[in-house]
């Protein structure tokens, strides 16, 4: 009786043992996608112009007020060059030297001799929709997650693709692997 027991408890050990562990909740599915979020950011970008820029008074009136804005809040530095007043004319036109600040460096992307491209839209991983999982097999499954829009300060020169919303919906896919579990294995 006693080798029986202890051979069904060793048995019992055995097929758990070598069972599929690939088991998937939605909040660990949730969790997964958050700490992947952390290390690969989802953004938009834009490409800025930098260095000596001419503004004209009436055409370039919203582009000069976005950088002064900027400038205002520490992001870039902006230098008078030149400045033609024209009299009695509404069309006079300046040239500053605009350089980014220590400030501006975590929204930078990528920054050549006379641009810049810039994150001017972020996305943040919205905690109050819970993330929907669709499990396809043993080793696979798809996360679909809301990301909110999260605005910073160079969202000023953002061209809303996505109009109507502030929010965007993103599926990652999981996959298995026995030794470190499940991962996101991209979108």
């Amino acid at each position: 009786m006693k080798i029986h027991i202890s051979l069904s408890l060793i048995l019992l050990i055995f097929i758990t043992g070598c069972g599929n562990n690939a088991a998937l909740e939605q909040s660990t599915a949730a969790d997964l996608v958050a700490d992947y979020l952390k290390s690969n950011p989802v953004y938009e970008s834009e490409k800025i112009n930098l260095g000596e820029i001419k503004f004209k008074t009436g055409s370039d009136k919203e582009e000069l007020t976005k950088f002064k804005e900027l400038s205002n809040n520490g992001y870039v530095e902006m230098q008078l060059q030149k400045q033609k007043k024209k009299f009695l004319s509404k069309d006079s036109s300046y040239v500053y030297m605009i350089t980014l600040t220590d400030k501006s460096k975590p929204y930078v992307l990528k920054q050549e001799q006379n641009k810049a491209t810039v994150k001017v839209m972020e996305y943040v991983l919205d905690n109050d929709k819970p993330a929907t999982l669709d499990k396809a097999g043993n080793k696979t499954a798809k996360v679909t997650i809301m990301l909110k829009k999260q605005q910073n300060a160079f969202t000023i020169f953002y061209k809303d693709k996505n109009t109507g919303s502030n929010f965007i919906t993103k599926t990652y896919k999981l996959k298995y692997n026995k030794k470190e579990g499940w991962a996101v294995g991209g979108e």
